[in-house]
């Protein structure tokens, strides 16, 4: 896969999952901002794949 390939899947994947997610809206409103980004790279299940996807690139 090639890094043009990858960026389109990564904004798929935010676009699909993450501009409306719930649990993000809700965790940034009651435990802010930090919280909720910590959970989506820690936690979610997408978050582990945006990882995946972020290494790709750097290699």
């Amino acid at each position: 896969m090639n890094r043009k390939e990858i960026i389109k899947e990564l904004d798929e994947v935010l676009t699909t999952y993450c501009e409306d997610c719930l649990l993000k809206a809700h965790f940034r409103k009651e435990n802010g901002k930090k919280f909720a980004h910590r959970f989506c790279i820690s936690q979610c299940t997408v978050g582990s794949k945006l990882k995946d996807y972020g290494e790709k690139l750097k290699s």
